[in-house]
């Protein structure tokens, strides 16, 4: 997130503040992801993706990468 722009990086915590803490069900908001991914959990935020954890049985989303759309996915 250091990396980021500001702008995007506030704009990706206040996503996850007001959408993603706040429902009871944080799966709604997401998409799985397949292939080597699976398991895993997508946001959109803009052009961004964030590639997620969601521990249901403790209800933690940990949010395991951040970056562009174009770049999130390489090397997966």
């Amino acid at each position: 997130m250091a990396k980021l722009d500001r702008q995007i990086a506030a704009e990706i915590i206040r996503y996850l503040r007001e959408r993603i803490s706040t429902d009871e069900d944080p799966k709604r908001f997401g998409e799985p992801l397949r292939y080597n991914l699976i398991g895993f959990w997508k946001y959109r935020v803009g052009t961004y993706r964030l590639i997620c954890d969601i521990q249901e049985e403790r209800f933690i989303v940990l949010v395991l990468q951040v970056g562009h759309r174009s770049k999130i996915y390489a090397g997966h």
